[in-house]
């Protein structure tokens, strides 16, 4: 049994790289923990775009262009340019946060609620980044990530709440349910990672972006299928 899955390259993984969870070496585990702490700051400067166009009104053509350019620029840089690489890839977050805040409006969606959803995901990828400096181990390493966002991503929904005029508890059971299953992902797409790693690509900045590209239209998507519900009270 193979599974494929294709985002700008294609990788095979097998059933048994799926349920392999024997120890890593040191250095998968400093490129995991550099791709953790990656997709944490990429999505916090997404926060912070997002942010800047709710307070300031700067999202529109110059970040839309901003995005396409550093995203154009990061396509072509050497791999080996990590520091160019990572600037990019935050400058790139930053710009394309603030280009979503006019199609937030467009839609009718709370940008609050979009803050929210990247902080609580920021808020996972930095715990997972924690776990893999304290063990070689993938069980324990994933469960300490899964347990310890869990915990943190709780009290920022109770304080995200407070700090964005009140959620519904359907809404946020619905944002906590998100965070599980994008948790659960990316200990599935980590295994993948791992087995990239041992082949000798360790370019964290190339494995964060994949992650991280998908993501605004997976949460824009869902959010937008929660005030489908006609229970909801958001």
């Amino acid at each position: 049994m193979v599974f494929k899955m294709s985002f700008f390259t294609e990788k095979d993984w097998s059933s048994e790289t799926l349920w392999n969870f024997d120890d890593i070496a040191p250095f998968i585990q400093a490129h995991l923990f550099k791709v953790y702490l990656a997709l944490c700051c990429t999505l916090m400067a997404s926060a912070f775009g997002v942010h800047c166009h709710v307070y300031c009104n700067t999202g529109g053509i110059i970040t839309t262009f901003g995005f396409i350019g550093s995203m154009g620029w990061l396509f072509l840089t050497s791999p080996w340019k990590e520091t160019r690489r990572v600037f990019l890839l935050m400058f790139a977050a930053l710009c394309g946060g603030a280009s979503i805040g006019p199609l937030l409006e467009l839609v009718k969606i709370d940008p609050g609620k979009i803050i929210t959803a990247f902080v609580g995901s920021a808020i996972g990828f930095g715990s997972f980044s924690r776990a893999a400096m304290s063990s070689q181990s993938r069980a324990y390493l994933y469960l300490l990530g899964l347990l310890s966002s869990n915990l943190w991503n709780l009290i920022w929904l109770l304080s995200a709440s407070t700090l964005f005029g009140g959620y519904s508890a359907l809404f946020m059971l619905y944002m906590y349910l998100y965070f599980e299953l994008l948790l659960s992902y990316l200990v599935f797409n980590s295994q993948g990672i791992i087995v990239q790693a041992l082949r000798g690509d360790v370019y964290y900045v190339h494995h964060a972006l994949t992650f991280f590209t998908d993501f605004p239209a997976v949460v824009i998507g869902l959010i937008r299928n929660k005030k489908k519900l006609p229970s909801a009270t958001i």
